[in-house]
């Protein structure tokens, strides 16, 4: 692992490559990130803050780990925590209600969402080796479904499994959405490999079992996945492409 490879985000020569998607039935994707940029950058705090508002006003003060949060779905979880612990349980409706105003947000994104460069190209080479592709998210399904169906992406992917609109604590790292993909595909874990561009995913991927192919172009969580147990790790679906390209085998 050399400093150049730190700086470009790539641990892997063609040969892991190769091997890592070689060895996978099923390739599990992340969605924002590994499929398209949903955000573009944008900040979620609006929402955010319009979800601890609405808490305030059914719960009262809310608990610190829930205010610190700025992001709209990093307080998803936090706010499901708070109502758990409380006695007595309080009103689930702003739960409900956060839930409704998130799935309300990435709806609104997939509309201008970018798709990943080079996405289609490694869909259609996966597809033509005989793999099987899912979506493994902590968005909600119906905007990841309407995003892949606009895109002509929807009959390229064997399921989506997405955020429980039930339980935000089941969000990644924990491997619940994956271990749904896993069940609908009927394979084991290890047959296997889940892309993704967060450290939760690389935690999902190793609590579950499957391989994992990180996607980042920060050098430091590069790194991060590297060291925590990722079969290879890029900075754009290039290298792997480029790999297939100069092997005549790609599984």
């Amino acid at each position: 692992m050399t400093d150049t490879d730190l700086a470009r985000g790539t641990f892997a020569d063609p040969a892991v490559l190769l091997r890592a998607f070689g060895s996978a039935r099923a390739v599990l994707f992340d969605f924002d990130g590994p499929v398209c940029d949903l955000f573009a950058g944008a900040t979620t705090t609006d929402v955010a803050e319009q979800v601890k508002r609405t808490a305030r006003r059914y719960w009262g003060p809310l608990d610190p780990s829930v205010e610190k949060c700025d992001d709209s779905h990093g307080v998803l979880g936090p706010l499901r925590e708070m109502y758990e612990r409380s006695v007595p349980r309080p009103s689930s409706l702003p739960l409900e209600l956060a839930e409704a105003a998130v799935t309300g947000l990435e709806r609104r994104a997939v509309r201008t969402a970018v798709p990943t460069a080079h996405l289609y190209a490694l869909v259609d080479l996966l597809l033509g080796q005989g793999k099987r592709l899912a979506v493994v998210s902590n968005n909600a399904e119906g905007p990841i479904l309407e995003y892949l169906e606009g895109r002509g992406l929807g009959s390229k992917f064997h399921g989506v499994f997405g955020r429980s609109p039930h339980d935000a604590r089941l969000m990644k790292p924990h491997p619940d959405c994956v271990h749904r993909a896993l069940r609908h595909l009927g394979l084991p874990a290890s047959d296997c490999l889940l892309v993704g561009d967060q450290l939760t995913d690389l935690g999902a991927a190793r609590s579950a079992g499957t391989g994992f192919l990180g996607l980042t172009g920060h050098a430091e969580r590069a790194l991060r996945m590297a060291q925590g147990g990722a079969d290879a790790v890029v900075s754009s679906y290039l290298p792997v492409l480029r790999a297939a390209d100069e092997s005549s085998v790609c599984g």
